[in-house]
């Protein structure tokens, strides 16, 4: 059996892949650092599980997730992310997703998580799982599209467009233009409204 973990920074790949190697050492991890090259590994050799962060350079996590299985739709696929927002967990699950982890969570619940998943289950992090079943959904994030619900998450929390653009590795002018078709979808007609939407949809959590 193998695992392909799909990570844009290095040292969390390894990390991961290194604990992945010692605790299931009869699996083959390999990696990959963007969505572009998982497909190319995909392609390779067809992996048991991916294990993937949704906050990839390029094209994200959820729209490699929608091209990988559109080749392959029993593919089974675990998002291990920093990101726990509930629109973008839902919409995981609702693509196909397996599972989804935060990167918070303890090693031991990674590596259950897989056993569970390579045995044919399912498994979201029990705080996550909790929050899904009392929180209902908001039909306004259904509309977007992976990358487009990806920075409105980004937007919402205030994270500035030029940075946006750096992280995802696309330009601004890519950045402005979701922006417009955001705020068309949504029907809010700044971006102070944006993060006010946020806020009613649970994405920003308000200190106090």
């Amino acid at each position: 059996m193998n695992i392909l973990l799909v990570d844009d920074h290095a040292v969390v790949r390894q990390g991961y892949a290194s604990l992945l190697r010692a605790v299931l050492p009869a699996i083959d991890v390999r990696e990959a650092a963007s969505g572009e090259d998982a497909l190319v590994r995909v392609q390779e050799a067809v992996p048991n599980l991916v294990i993937m962060d949704v906050g990839l350079p390029g094209i994200s996590g959820l729209e490699t997730l929608r091209r990988l299985r559109q080749r392959l739709p029993q593919l089974r696929v675990l998002f291990f992310s920093m990101h726990d927002e509930l629109p973008l967990v839902r919409q995981a699950l609702d693509a196909g997703a397996s599972g989804y982890l935060t990167k918070s969570s303890a090693p031991e619940v990674l590596i259950e998580a897989v056993r569970r998943i390579l045995d044919g289950h399912a498994y979201i992090e029990q705080a996550l799982a909790t929050e899904l079943a009392y929180t209902p959904g908001d039909q306004r994030w259904q509309g977007m599209t992976p990358r487009e619900l990806e920075i409105f998450l980004m937007l919402a929390k205030g994270t500035p467009m030029r940075q946006i653009a750096e992280q995802l590795s696309i330009s601004s002018k890519t950045v402005s233009n979701h922006l417009t078709l955001l705020k068309s979808k949504l029907q809010v007609s700044s971006h102070a409204e944006l993060v006010h939407l946020g806020i009613d949809m649970g994405v920003v959590r308000v200190a106090g």
